[in-house]
């Protein structure tokens, strides 16, 4: 069901491209990391400190829980997929945690006097669906009346506190894995550009990162994030530099998605994936890489799959973790 304004015409973003840009959200929660602990159960595990994708309190020996929130405005016009794609994104959090989602609530922002509520339904609906796909329970939420339309989730799960996936965790010569196609960023500012509708992308933002997830754990990985809207090398920057290494891509053995290039060339880049670019570049060896290609690796993705340090078996490698560089050097791009 859409609807005959367009979904994504109601938005000033699309998707993870609207985030906050990251050196302003990190500026603004620095305040916020702590040593002082508030009394309560658990213990907090992972919290503000390196920006990782969840936060983690132990509750026992065998026991985590882990939760998280995520919402964004429209990234495609069909309302439907637009739910789909927005709980996917949202529980993708838990599986880069090496978590089980457990339970989520709905997060609606919606202009009831613009768009017909039945529309809501269906983004509802939508994030039902997958939410069920994932064996997650779904119980209510909260709406508000909102000029702009917005949707996600807050989810909690659970985990083994001695079995995380962290971003802190990476050691040098580990190899990287990328779980799921980039180009995610483009095709989507296409679409809301032109209204041309891009399968490849809807299909890689709707698949959950459960199986990767669990491959990833059966591997032995202890490190890992998903790439979503600060692109694989603002996702990256963070894991080496929590981590104390520096990252190093491939470039030639990245994975696109079809029409990815052809977008780019066409100029539909989002200014979140310009931004993400700027952010990275004073602590990046480009090695003199075209500025196309660090565009497509800056490129805001929208519940894209999981950055892995490990080998994940059926997943392309693309680059490897290496001792830190002096400088502050967290990237290189060869």
């Amino acid at each position: 069901m859409t609807t005959s304004g367009r979904l994504t015409q109601y938005a000033h973003g699309g998707g993870c491209a609207c985030k906050i840009p990251p050196g302003e959200l990190e500026a603004v929660v620095a305040g916020l990391v702590g040593p002082a602990a508030p009394r309560g159960p658990g213990e907090l595990v992972v919290g503000l400190d390196d920006g990782d994708d969840a936060a983690v309190v132990r509750l026992d020996a065998g026991l985590a829980v882990v939760a998280t929130a995520d919402f964004f405005t429209p990234v495609v016009d069909d309302a439907y997929d637009w739910g789909r794609i927005a709980a996917a994104n949202a529980l993708s959090d838990v599986y880069a945690m090496g978590g089980t989602p457990v339970v989520a609530v709905n997060l609606l922002a919606w202009p009831r006097d613009v768009l017909p509520m039945e529309l809501a339904g269906e983004v509802l609906r939508g994030g039902l669906d997958v939410a069920r796909e994932a064996g997650c329970h779904v119980a209510g939420g909260h709406s508000v009346d909102d000029p702009e339309p917005k949707y996600g989730m807050a989810v909690t799960g659970v985990a083994d506190p001695d079995r995380l996936m962290r971003n802190d965790a990476g050691v040098p010569g580990t190899p990287l894995t990328l779980t799921k196609p980039l180009g995610i960023g483009v095709l989507n500012s296409r679409h809301k550009a032109t209204g041309e509708v891009f399968p490849q992308a809807v299909a890689a933002m709707v698949e959950l990162n459960r199986a990767a997830s669990r491959a990833a754990l059966a591997a032995g990985a202890v490190c890992a994030t998903d790439v979503t809207g600060f692109g694989l090398l603002g996702h990256l920057h963070k894991l080496a530099r929590a981590s104390g290494v520096t990252a190093r891509i491939e470039a030639a053995a990245v994975p696109y998605l079809d029409g990815a290039r052809e977008a780019l060339a066409a100029g539909y880049v989002s200014g979140g994936t310009r931004r993400n670019l700027d952010w990275v570049l004073p602590h990046a060896d480009t090695g003199g890489a075209a500025m196309d290609e660090l565009l497509l690796l800056a490129d805001a993705q929208t519940s894209g799959g999981l950055l892995v340090a490990g080998e994940v078996p059926g997943f392309p490698v693309v680059g490897e973790l290496v001792p830190a560089r002096a400088g502050g050097t967290t990237l290189e791009v060869r």
